[in-house]
């Protein structure tokens, strides 16, 4: 086995961490992600850095958080990443699909990309055209977009899920599986290489072809209920924006305040269907590196960017602190270098893969990182300790509109949303309330605790400036 792995980091967006049947959800269709649960290592309990696509995968490819970066919200510029330290490194880098660094198509330390970005673009980078829909223009296809679904009579009703009517691999999951397995199998240089697979799903429109829709047919999907005590005990600004997104239908999706079981339902198998394409393109890659000869030295990494409310807690899509958003499945597969079938339940960012990722390659590192490497866990190392508490942070953007800044801090107990400037926050006591339905902020009786977490938030935010304020160095 050559001492310097292949790394493929599968990279979905907005995929909830509940999604993968070997993790407990058994009605979810998963056996390729299945296989890596069971071959892999999986971090149950690990959390992003921003509940919005780009901060959030700044983070996971610079290892800093997003006040450390400025990308707080998605199209705030972002051209530089650790992928440069994989390549001066002697790495081969590639990216098939998603990586929503702004502009779409910087290079990003990359030597080769082929872009795939949202399927459905309309207030940033609209005018953009991705290598996705060059390909469905070449062939002749006009894609399915918001400005058809809206000419549907029933599309108010819809909650974003349709089914892809074209061809099935004209569907950008497929298009950007199938590319990748092509790149897998032309590739033919003497470097080990790194590549990132971004599919742009299960983000909505939910869209799956009609095939893996009919899986679902006969399956019993889990739900939630959303309970009045949950939707008044939300902060203003939470609030606003479930008015909001019903009145304006952002990535297709135009929300109800109060949807129907039925809807519901259809909305969450539509996003459960797509999953499994998803899968089914993993299966795929595995076999491509398996038939090339290279999967045994090879790391694949599973993850998501943030997750999807699906209309928890009232609200649709992200930009809120639920663990619906901000905790996403991570596996990592090796078996010939780390022990397979193992769960680790430690508290991780996901930029903490970062870290670990240059080591795995003997690569040097950025002289500051937030990130802290996962390395040790994978390695069964004693010295591993995972993190007491972890972070998210989102600005103000044309989604979360009435609020300047929120941030969160969560530990195993606790979870504290901070909103600045405003009065209102949230408190969740995860121990006897995992759901987060019961809002404790304004109790006198967990003052202390609020007023620790608060104190938490504020040494985490100073220390982070302090030990991180040359960072910039490291890229020039």
């Amino acid at each position: 086995m050559s001492s310097r792995p292949n790394i493929v980091f599968l990279f979905t967006d907005q995929q909830r961490y509940d999604t993968i049947a070997a993790l407990g959800h058994q009605h979810c269709i998963t056996p390729n992600m299945d296989r890596l649960v069971e071959e892999g290592v999986t971090f149950t309990d690990c959390h992003v850095t921003a509940p919005s696509c780009a901060p959030s995968r700044a983070s996971v490819f610079t290892g800093h958080y997003p006040h450390t970066t400025g990308i707080l919200k998605n199209a705030d510029n972002w051209t530089r990443s650790w992928i440069e330290n994989l390549s001066e490194g002697g790495y081969h880098t590639a990216n098939v699909g998603k990586m929503h660094t702004w502009p779409f198509t910087t290079p990003c330390g990359f030597d080769e990309r082929y872009v795939v970005e949202n399927k459905d673009r309309f207030l940033e980078g609209a005018e953009f055209q991705d290598d996705w829909e060059k390909h469905l223009e070449e062939i002749g296809v006009e894609k399915q977009k918001r400005i058809l679904y809206r000419q549907r009579a029933d599309y108010r009703e819809c909650l974003g899920a349709f089914s892809w009517d074209l061809p099935e691999d004209t569907h950008s999951d497929a298009f950007t599986g199938n590319r990748a397995i092509q790149w897998i199998n032309q590739y033919e240089g003497g470097q080990p290489f790194f590549l990132e697979v971004g599919f742009p799903g299960p983000h909505p429109p939910y869209d799956p072809p009609s095939r893996h829709l009919e899986l679902y047919d006969d399956v019993e999907v889990p739900l939630a209920p959303v309970t009045d005590e949950d939707l008044t005990g939300q902060p203003p600004a939470y609030k606003a924006m479930r008015t909001h997104n019903v009145e304006i239908d952002h990535d297709s999706v135009v929300h109800q305040l109060e949807p129907s079981s039925e809807s519901r339902i259809r909305q969450r198998k539509h996003y459960l269907a797509n999953v499994t394409l998803i899968d089914e393109k993993v299966g795929q890659i595995l076999k491509a590196l398996e038939d090339k000869g290279i999967l045994d030295n090879t790391i694949v990494i599973f993850s998501s960017d943030h997750g999807d409310c699906l209309t928890d807690h009232g609200h649709s899509q992200k930009w809120t602190m639920y663990d619906e958003i901000t905790r996403v499945p991570l596996i990592i597969r090796c078996p010939d270098r780390f022990e397979g079938g193992r769960k680790v339940d430690d508290l991780i960012q996901l930029m903490d893969i970062g870290p670990a990722i240059l080591e795995m390659a003997g690569v040097e590192l950025p002289q500051t990182m937030d990130a802290q490497s996962i390395l040790p866990a994978l390695q069964q190392d004693s010295s591993w300790q995972g993190r007491d508490y972890v972070y998210a942070e989102q600005a103000k953007d044309l989604i979360l509109t009435d609020t300047e800044f929120m941030t969160m801090v969560r530990s195993k107990e606790w979870k504290l949303v901070h909103f600045l400037g405003e009065k209102d926050g949230q408190l969740f006591d995860l121990k006897s309330d995992p759901s987060e339905t019961r809002n404790l902020w304004n109790g006198p009786e967990h003052r202390e605790t609020k007023d620790d977490l608060l104190q938490n938030l504020r040494e985490w935010r100073i220390r982070s400036h302090y030990e991180n304020a040359n960072w910039a160095n490291d890229w020039r």
